[in-house]
């Protein structure tokens, strides 16, 4: 059970280090800042058209979409200039979630879709993220292309080629009737009580209207975006207003999503909070329920051992693949399994849709519910959850933990004292210089103390 996992991490990451621009969802970084600038962005536009607007005489479309930040205007204008001016058709959202867009793009037989966003982080950082034809993210040798193409000189088609651009009509209820598909039929939620937290993001309008829509009384926060308040003590990053509001309410439960709407926790009835493995494991537990779960659970690195264990105790597969929703998306296609997801609440379940989606993941947990009966506080009680304690380590510049030999030794004094009981993980984030150390175990107050002291000699090593 215990061992430094890191260098599984920096393998699979290995391609991504490779790329100039592209992260592990797209690309991201402080507004006003390359490669968050309107310079930036016009000339990435322009490259997707080349690479994705593709060949022939007929007219090429690409979907946009945002979530709330100011500077999606900025960054919105950039792109719809950059892809006119490839020859490339435009077709704007406004502020929808990321999963909506990944339909949208598909059913609209789109030649891609981009999202304007940074998920999670706030107001003053933005990104840019892709989706295909067939509502997927981009592969590797697609997102280098990209920035092969961003080497070229920008040309601009003859005027009788430019793109035009136009608002996608109804593109909220398309993507709301859609939701509502992934929820059986034969079920409503009449007579429960739900609070929806929408972060002030890019499912503010869609998502209260999802669950009412579906039966709910509907009590929802986090519906007033100003532009610079997404995510901003509210959402799945910040759930202690859903927990207070859930309680104060008498609700049956709380869904928070975050700012781009792709990932989801829940608040149960006694107002604890229901992470992305506990998710896992009450959507398994239900597709083995009406005998639809294909093969096994994708989780990462950081998924919860308690989750590993419970599939273990029902006899269901589990992986774990490096943090990150594209390398479990790989690792469920590798496997041709359906669910997968991060303890964060990136819930990927790939019977009902081609990318994460917070509020198709909730509608899963909500059948689960509706099904079996139960409370959301009972539904999760099957699972066993270890304390868990990870310690952010901020570097001066980028340190390999795997060539620290200090590193190395501490880490097998941690695991000497966890007595094959827990985890530990050193990762290294893909975004910015820190170090992430997680200690896994049966005692809390033991595992709090441990992650302190690997992490404070995580500290030392890379500053020496």
């Amino acid at each position: 059970m215990g061992g430094c996992l890191s260098r599984q991490h920096w393998t699979n990451k290995g391609k991504q280090l490779s790329k100039h621009y592209f992260g592990t969802d797209g690309i991201r970084g402080l507004v006003g800042e390359t490669p968050i600038t309107a310079e930036f962005v016009l000339k990435l536009g322009w490259a997707a058209g080349r690479v994705l607007g593709g060949n022939g005489s007929e007219r090429r479309k690409i979907l946009i979409g945002k979530d709330t930040r100011v500077s999606g205007y900025m960054l919105e204008s950039a792109l719809e200039a950059g892809l006119s001016a490839a020859g490339v058709d435009v077709r704007l959202l406004g502020p929808m979630p990321t999963p909506a867009i990944a339909y949208l793009t598909r059913t609209a037989r789109a030649r891609a879709g981009i999202v304007i966003s940074a998920s999670h982080n706030p107001f003053n950082d933005n990104g840019i993220k892709f989706f295909s034809s067939d509502g997927t993210k981009l592969p590797d040798e697609t997102e280098r292309a990209i920035e092969a193409a961003m080497d070229e000189p920008l040309t601009t088609v003859a005027a009788d080629q430019l793109g035009k651009a136009k608002r996608y009509e109804d593109a909220s209820g398309r993507y709301i009737e859609f939701c509502k598909s992934s929820f059986p039929n034969k079920h409503s939620l009449e007579g429960m009580t739900i609070v929806v937290d929408c972060a002030n993001g890019a499912a503010y309008q869609v998502a209260p209207l999802v669950f009412s829509e579906l039966g709910a009384r509907v009590i929802a926060i986090g519906t007033e975006p100003d532009g610079f308040n997404i995510n901003h003590e509210c959402g799945s990053t910040h759930p202690k207003l859903l927990q207070k509001t859930v309680v104060e309410a008498g609700a049956d439960l709380g869904i928070a999503l975050d700012g781009d709407g792709d990932r989801v926790i829940m608040v149960d009835d006694k107002g604890q909070i229901i992470d992305g493995d506990q998710l896992l494991y009450i959507i398994a537990m239900q597709r083995i329920a009406d005998k639809t779960l294909e093969g096994g659970i994708v989780g990462t690195l950081m998924s919860n051992l308690g989750l590993e264990q419970a599939c273990a105790e029902y006899g269901i597969p589990f992986e774990r693949a490096a943090v990150g929703d594209r390398y479990v998306m790989s690792l469920l296609r590798e496997k041709g399994w359906h669910i997968g997801g991060e303890s964060s609440g990136h819930i990927i379940c790939l019977d009902k849709t081609t990318t994460g989606d917070g509020i198709v993941a909730a509608l899963q947990v909500l059948t689960a519910l509706v099904e079996s009966g139960k409370a959301l506080s009972e539904l999760k009680a099957g699972m066993r959850r270890y304390p868990q304690v990870m310690v952010n380590v901020r570097t001066k510049h980028r340190f390999n933990v795997d060539e620290s030999q200090r590193v190395k030794e501490a880490v097998l004094e941690v695991e000497a004292e966890l007595k094959q009981r827990g985890r530990v993980l050193l990762r290294a984030s893909g975004t910015e210089p820190v170090i992430r150390v997680m200690v896994e175990g049966e005692d809390a107050t033991e595992v709090a103390r441990l992650s302190q002291q690997l992490a404070d000699t995580v500290k030392v090593a890379a500053e020496g």
